[in-house]
């Protein structure tokens, strides 16, 4: 088994091994002329006869207020320079067609399991800030779902989210489990959840924005960012910008890197300028395959910010996907995040003191 030390390299062959697979098995399948499922049944809002009212959308109360001292920290076992999962979906299927694709069963038994193990989800942009409130004793999750795609959200005709996408799965876990808080973060491209028509674009971003989730940059077509140059990388970011702004979810505060392609040099990811428009994200996120650290440790690098596929153990998952990490999370508790819950201060074990960031030391409570 690996050290921690080892988890603040950027993982090129295990990025590309994990996603480049299944992008190579969408391709073939339809160059094969094998249906892949694609938006058209998707995107469009159910019209019913007779709507039923919206039913609440499950909420979770800031946690309570606490002070974290070193005699709280160590009763709570608080280590805030724990690894943290952020989890990457991509299409929810009831079929799969590919390896990165998860049925709704398939989302809800993992969500499921995440509420029941202690985990409380948080948004990538609060994650990548260090903005991470979460209850005493209990573990951040970070939620992605990539592309945009129909099957992430759609409203039906009661003003409800479909329950058989992303969103709808989640909130109904949350309802089952009041303690797991329903957030997520959605990264889109230039067809927000396969809509067409920008007030239907506007309205499912609004919906989104105003329970909580998170809406932001993945690009605007989906290139391979490692073969652009910086000036079609920069565009590829400012044109997704500019409709998140139109959208009403702008300026973006993440961006996740298509294929987890780093663009060159690295720095133009996280910061530049196209015709006249800027960007400045603090967080940008790979493709895999590793819990990330935590956003105070000293090695923690937001230009490559690491995430794990959610599959099971097989084939190329099997020391890669979101089955084996969570389990190897469980059996080392000693690596993972617990939340002292005082979001002003960071606690950790006394033998942790020099991995701590310099500008966050003094926040630090030692036990």
């Amino acid at each position: 088994m690996r050290s921690s030390a080892s988890f603040p390299r950027v993982i090129v062959i295990a990025n590309f091994v994990v996603v480049a697979v299944a992008v190579l098995g969408l391709m073939l399948q339809s160059s094969s002329g094998r249906p892949v499922p694609g938006p058209p049944a998707a995107v469009r809002i159910v019209q019913s006869a007779q709507p039923t009212p919206a039913e609440p959308v499950p909420t979770v109360a800031e946690p309570p207020g606490v002070v974290s001292t070193p005699e709280f920290a160590k009763q709570v076992k608080a280590n805030e320079l724990g690894l943290v999962p952020v989890l990457m979906y991509h299409r929810i299927l009831k079929k799969r067609f590919a390896s990165i694709d998860r049925t709704p069963d398939q989302l809800r038994r993992e969500l499921e399991k995440l509420a029941k193990q202690g985990y409380w989800p948080i948004t990538a942009k609060e994650f990548a800030t260090g903005d991470i409130r979460v209850p005493a004793g209990r573990f951040p999750v970070v939620l992605t779902f990539d592309d945009g795609h129909a099957s992430h959200f759609r409203l039906d005709a009661s003003g409800n989210p479909a329950p058989d996408t992303a969103v709808g799965v989640l909130l109904d876990v949350a309802r089952r489990y009041p303690e797991f808080r329903p957030v997520a973060t959605l990264w889109i491209n230039h067809d927000p959840f396969g809509l067409r028509k920008p007030e239907e674009q506007a309205a499912a971003v609004r919906w989104l924005i105003d329970h909580g989730f998170e809406v932001a940059n993945h690009t605007w077509s989906h290139p391979n960012l490692a073969a652009l140059r910086k000036k079609k990388v920069k565009e590829q970011i400012v044109r997704l910008e500019r409709l998140l702004k139109k959208l009403g979810a702008g300026p973006a505060v993440t961006l996740a890197l298509p294929f987890g392609a780093m663009p060159h040099p690295k720095k133009i990811a996280r910061h530049g300028e196209w015709d006249g428009t800027t960007y400045d994200f603090a967080g940008v996120f790979l493709a895999g395959a590793e819990p990330s650290l935590s956003p105070y440790a000293k090695k923690f690098d937001p230009v490559a910010i690491q995430r794990i596929q959610s599959n099971g153990n097989k084939g190329e998952c099997r020391k890669w996907c979101s089955q084996y990490w969570l389990g190897w999370l469980n059996k080392h508790p000693g690596d993972r995040y617990v939340s002292d819950g005082d979001p002003t201060k960071i606690s950790i074990p006394q033998r942790l003191q020099g991995n701590i960031a310099p500008k966050r030391r003094g926040q630090l409570v030692v036990y």
